[in-house]
């Protein structure tokens, strides 16, 4: 890989024997790890796939998952995150889910938390061996806040703090939640902090059928049916369950066979909004190579699902190999 990257083929001895001419120096390489949330263990599958091949990159700006997976990376505990996320259950996943009928969000998020500061505690971005920025949203304003300094868990908790889902984080004196409502791939954030050529990881990409138009709809049959079972299951002290065991909040935060829950309306709704600003900003600032890991058939809440996430970001670092290696080997002898 090296030796393809310098111009040099195995055995060239008049290249070997210059020993004045130094190869091209490799330009600085960016990674925008893109929100997903629990497709983002593809994250780790890219990353991987990418250090063996001798391209670890000089810079990390993650959104939403994207940002955990970076942030653990840059810290040196991308292990401690893998492990964790390949000992998810769909059983095991329900533990995590601190119910949260007070604050400004379903989920409290402090077992997460805890997870996060078990891992990395006190660790400040400011003295990552690499640069590193979490990207996140204020509330209020809209502002895109770039996380570059301070507490790492504190950072990762504002960036993957989904509306509605997990409670605000207040960073600086301002309320930030999930980057994705401003940045979903944070191509424009490597590039600023000083990456030559920027890598962006879409877990999105093959989300194919969204966003389409149909141009006539209206009411059947089957809406009255839904409707009149709705009333039934009212009737029968679902207000009062509602507000009874933790337990029971769960299996509403998922929703049931025929009808979401809220946690997937928010989501699903976050995630059509998050291909849209996608789209928009990728267009006017697109990376200079895309890896498009085809997850469309991971759910967003399937946790569960990380070794198989993570299988498919590697296969799609190693279909973006090719034009890497290009793009580097351009820029290092321009």
């Amino acid at each position: 890989m090296l030796d393809f990257l310098t111009g040099r083929k195995n055995g060239d001895r008049a290249a070997a024997a210059d020993q004045d001419a130094a190869p091209p120096p490799r330009p600085t390489i960016g990674l925008a790890l893109g929100g997903g949330a629990a497709r983002g263990f593809a994250h780790i599958g890219v990353i991987r796939t990418l250090v063996s091949k001798g391209l670890a990159p000089d810079v990390i700006a993650g959104t939403s998952i994207g940002a955990v997976a970076g942030g653990c990376y840059a810290a040196s505990h991308l292990d401690a995150f893998e492990q964790w996320g390949r000992s998810l259950t769909a059983r095991n996943i329900l533990s995590y889910l601190d119910i949260n009928l007070s604050g400004s969000g379903l989920i409290w998020g402090r077992r997460l938390a805890e997870r996060l500061d078990a891992t990395l505690g006190n660790l400040a971005i400011d003295d990552l061996p690499l640069r590193f920025a979490a990207i996140a949203t204020e509330i209020g304003t809209g502002h895109e806040i770039w996380l570059t300094r301070g507490r790492l868990v504190d950072a990762l908790r504002a960036s993957y703090a989904l509306p509605g889902i997990f409670s605000p984080v207040r960073i600086g004196g301002r309320w930030l939640v999930d980057g994705t409502l401003v940045n979903p791939v944070p191509v424009a954030a490597a590039r600023a902090l000083g990456a030559r050529l920027v890598i962006a990881v879409n877990l999105n990409a093959d989300l194919f059928g969204r966003g389409m138009t149909i141009a006539s709809h209206g009411s059947d049959a089957e809406d009255e049916r839904l409707d009149a079972q709705t009333r039934q299951q009212r009737g029968l002290g679902g207000l009062r369950g509602l507000f009874g065991a933790e337990q029971f909040l769960k299996r509403q935060h998922f929703g049931r066979p025929g009808r979401p829950g809220i946690s997937t309306v928010m989501i699903e709704a976050f995630n059509v909004m998050q291909d849209r600003i996608a789209r928009s900003r990728l267009a006017g600032d697109p990376a200079d190579v895309m890896i498009n890991p085809q997850l469309g058939r991971i759910g967003l809440f399937e946790f569960h699902r990380a070794e198989e996430a993570i299988a498919l970001g590697a296969e799609a670092a190693e279909r973006a190999l090719e034009p890497l290696v290009k793009a580097i080997a351009a820029l290092a002898s321009a």
